[in-house]
């Protein structure tokens, strides 16, 4: 909930100046509300001579997450894991907006650009309240600069690469 104070300019048939009117709006936002979404209290707004007050529109905004990307009602997470963590398997562990923190395993192989998607841990879906997007975890992995010949040549050995 947001309560916003401010100030509007009223004239008055019986006024020959403007009076300044300070008013107290509430405002529900609703999880999930997405950037421009607008809030349009009817009336509410400046007023001028021989014309009805303006309607006073607010417009929602998103800030930026640090962690978290919108993508509709989707959140997308990069991860960043090393190549030996692409080949062997990682446990992710995400601390959620709401503050609950998610173990994800993967054990599969994690190639560049994989994604793993975790039903219903998205944003709220403001017409549907019961409902979440999906969260999306984007791997990125990091490739060594360089390799020894000893690393190669093992490399080489274990993924069966020849000698």
């Amino acid at each position: 909930m947001l309560l916003l104070g401010f100030h509007t300019t009223n004239f008055s048939p019986l006024h020959s100046k403007p009076k300044a009117v300070e008013e107290i709006l509430k405002i529900d936002i609703k999880p999930g509300w997405k950037k421009g979404t607008k809030i349009t209290f009817p009336e509410k707004g400046n007023q001028e001579p021989g014309v009805g007050a303006a309607d006073l529109i607010f417009v929602v905004d998103e800030k930026p997450h640090a962690l978290f990307k919108r993508d509709g009602n989707d959140l997308v997470v990069h991860q960043k894991i090393t190549l030996l963590e692409a080949l062997t398997g990682k446990t992710v562990v995400l601390t959620t907006l709401d503050g609950r923190f998610l173990t994800v395993p993967v054990n599969e192989v994690i190639k560049p650009g994989h994604e793993v998607v975790i039903e219903n841990e998205g944003m709220p879906i403001s017409k549907e309240p019961n409902n979440k997007g999906n969260l999306r975890i984007k791997f990125d992995v990091k490739f060594p600069a360089r390799l020894t010949a000893e690393q190669k040549s093992d490399l080489k050995r274990v993924l069966g690469g020849g000698p």
